[in-house]
């Protein structure tokens, strides 16, 4: 759910001068919607938006405004992202740049806001300028944008890259998925034609112009303005792209189920579960958390990161910041923290071919300096920003770049400071190699040490959790020993997001496996996480931890993608799969 995830990573989270504990991560007061003296404008909400008449489930907010015209309208991100095509960029002050065919929103952090789960931004003078169509249905959004013609087919290979590039008569809808996107415009035979003989399948049907590379996959998809435009990028060479309909099982996984493997489809309250069920000490399989090689920085589809981390089940993982795409909790691999734990959220931790343990998890980390001075570090390589001094290491990524604004640095190498930065370089980026530490002071703390002083780490987990070599981040835990221990408040979680509905991602074990496990509503959203823990109650496991969940919920099996959160692919920063 950054997709989604309630944390809404684009918050700035401080801690008060004095405070010992974190704010909690709820969304701040939303700007004011009305002019100070006037009216509160009347507030429609829904759980439905229908673009061109593709029907998903997604949350929006209308506000004030007279007939098909609201005053605002806050769409979440990702619709804007995955079933419009509109282009993002974050900026290191929480701030967005969005493009869609030449008309730019710019959003400062103060404007964005979480609708429920999801990150969302008013985007009333946008579509107004794109000449999108309004109408409220209830508890149904519909969005209608007239079907330009495709005027023109333009290829180049710039590099290893191929691109093709779409002239239109006008703005259009452009929705993605795993197998490729859909733009919502009118071609011809002879257009068609030509784009499959550039690499680019195509098939015009009821809902727009259906492409898909015939080799690779997408990498690249944005449009332009003056004329109105559709770039669309792949390598020129590459695995063959999966196709339009859920792909076949892969035989190897096929061969293990109802043996070592198994697949458990039911229903229960109205909610549809899906639960992977193994033995970790008999089993050719091994859980693994599942992470991006190379930097912390950036999203992918869950059956991307299956295939690259060669995991044969996957499920996706932790909350993440959507607008910055970076991970916000605990993600252990090998022995490693690619990302710290924070708030004493719910963890699974693991060894090599053993049960996982649940539990709360705190990281308490000090920087000792000359003179005993001792200060606390706050966060490990984490995207959850706060006042004080947090660390990096080389396995944020090859460089960090600064996550807020008035960042100051100190790169330490050998256990000495060999380098001071201040915060125009942190913006520009600051290279990481090797066993490279950063110390990165935010919210105007100090980093009271210079040049030559030599420095140590004292890092001291809350319990043995942070000890083993795996260890994977959510919240809230909800089941300890058979018994149901959901406590938003003690892992910082707000009340609406304890209460709400959606599909759900679980990592659960009983006396002898581990459970793999989605939950999705059949008749509505999904499940609370009270109704959530008491649903694995009933199937008889012992401990369970809540992951991600709303669009990021996905499950792939043997490279087919079964599962998708409120029928949207979203994409996800990690996850947990079974590998071999």
């Amino acid at each position: 759910m950054a997709s989604t995830a309630f944390l809404a990573g684009w918050l700035l989270v401080l801690c008060l001068p004095g405070v010992g504990r974190a704010m909690p991560i709820t969304p701040p007061p939303p700007p004011p919607l009305v002019p100070i003296g006037a009216a509160a404008a009347t507030e429609r909400r829904g759980s439905s938006i229908r673009i061109n008449g593709r029907l998903q489930s997604a949350r929006w907010l209308w506000i004030g405004g007279l007939g098909n015209t609201p005053q605002q309208l806050w769409i979440p991100l990702e619709v804007l992202e995955n079933q419009l095509g509109v282009t993002s960029r974050s900026r290191s002050d929480g701030a967005l740049e969005l493009e869609w065919f030449g008309q730019e929103l710019k959003v400062p952090a103060s404007a964005q806001r979480s609708l429920e789960d999801e990150v969302a931004v008013e985007v009333s003078s946008l579509f107004g300028r794109i000449g999108v169509g309004l109408r409220r249905e209830g508890s149904l959004l519909s969005l209608e944008l007239a079907r330009p013609q495709l005027l023109q087919v333009r290829s180049s290979n710039p590099g290893p890259v191929k691109r093709i590039v779409l002239d239109l008569g006008g703005p259009a809808t452009i929705g993605r998925d795993d197998a490729g996107l859909v733009v919502d415009l009118l071609s011809r035979s002879d257009q068609q034609t030509l784009l499959g003989s550039l690499g680019l399948q195509a098939q015009q049907g009821s809902t727009g112009l259906r492409l898909k590379p015939s080799a690779a996959k997408l990498t690249r998809v944005f449009s332009l303005g003056e004329p109105n435009r559709v770039v669309i990028e792949w390598p020129d060479q590459g695995a063959a792209s999966r196709p339009d309909s859920p792909a076949p099982i892969d035989p190897r996984l096929q061969a293990l189920l109802g043996k070592e493997l198994h697949w458990d489809r039911l229903v229960r309250q109205g909610v549809r579960i899906n639960a992977i069920r193994i033995d970790p000490l008999n089993a050719s399989l091994q859980l693994r958390p599942l992470a991006r090689p190379g930097a912390m920085e950036g999203l992918s589809s869950l059956v991307q990161l299956a295939n690259q981390q060669q995991a044969w089940v996957a499920i996706n993982g932790g909350y993440f910041n959507r607008v910055k795409r970076l991970p916000l909790g605990a993600l252990k691999q090998d022995g490693r923290w690619l990302s710290g734990p924070i708030l004493n959220r719910g963890v699974a931790a693991w060894d090599e071919r053993t049960m996982p343990r649940f539990g709360r998890l705190q990281l308490s980390e000090w920087v000792v300096g000359p003179g005993a001075l001792r200060l606390p570090v706050a966060v490990v390589n984490s995207g959850y920003v706060q006042r004080g001094i947090s660390r990096y290491t080389a396995d944020w990524g090859p460089n960090y770049r600064a996550l807020s604004g008035s960042e100051t640095g100190l790169l330490i190498q050998g256990g000495l400071v060999r380098q001071q930065f201040g915060p125009s370089e942190l913006d520009a980026g600051v290279p990481l190699r090797g066993d490279d530490l950063l110390l990165v002071g935010r919210g105007g703390s100090e980093l009271p040490w210079g040049l030559g002083d030599r420095l140590q780490i004292e890092s001291r987990p809350s319990s043995n959790l942070g000890l083993a070599t795996h260890v994977i981040g959510g919240g809230p835990l909800l089941l300890q020993a058979g018994r149901i221990v959901l406590n938003g408040a003690a892992e910082n979680f707000s009340s609406a997001f304890l209460n709400q509905g959606a599909p759900r991602t679980v990592l659960a074990r009983d006396d002898r496996q581990i459970w793999l496990i989605t939950l999705e509503g059949i008749q509505d959203s999904g499940p609370s996480l009270g109704e959530t823990a008491a649903l694995l109650q009933q199937l008889g496991l012992q401990d369970a931890l809540n992951l991600d969940g709303g669009s990021s919920t996905g499950l792939v099996l043997g490279g087919s993608l079964q599962v998708k959160g409120r029928g949207v692919a979203g994409s996800v920063h990690n996850g947990v799969g079974l590998v071999p």
